[in-house]
């Protein structure tokens, strides 16, 4: 006996991967002939198409294939670190990099 999903539990997966993909872009190299990879003729513009949950439709459109891969690949946000940065105190001893006792100190 095959262990199937309910009709319902299937169409809710079905609708939730949906959601989760609207929205997303993706960018078509505006040429001639089948669509190749994104590498192939870099300097050709790009159609920036949004997928609606039913179909690609176009929203822009820009110069060549470093343009598209800036709006599609935003760079990620550089956290500033504040002056005193978070570092390992400096503890006691003499460690690889500390300086060493002087000889008064280390006899008492």
């Amino acid at each position: 006996m095959r262990n199937e999903e309910s009709l319902e539990d299937w169409a809710r997966r079905r609708e939730e991967r949906r959601d989760a993909a609207k929205g997303k872009l993706r960018a078509v190299a505006l040429t001639e002939g089948p669509h190749r990879g994104a590498h192939v003729d870099p300097d050709a513009p790009r159609a920036i198409q949004q997928w609606t949950g039913t179909e690609w439709e176009t929203v822009g459109v820009v110069d060549d294939l470093a343009a598209a891969k800036a709006l599609l690949f935003p760079p990620a946000p550089v956290e500033e670190n504040s002056v005193e940065w978070d570092r390992p105190a400096m503890g006691e001893g003499r460690g690889r990099h500390r300086k060493p006792t002087p000889a008064k100190e280390r006899e008492q």
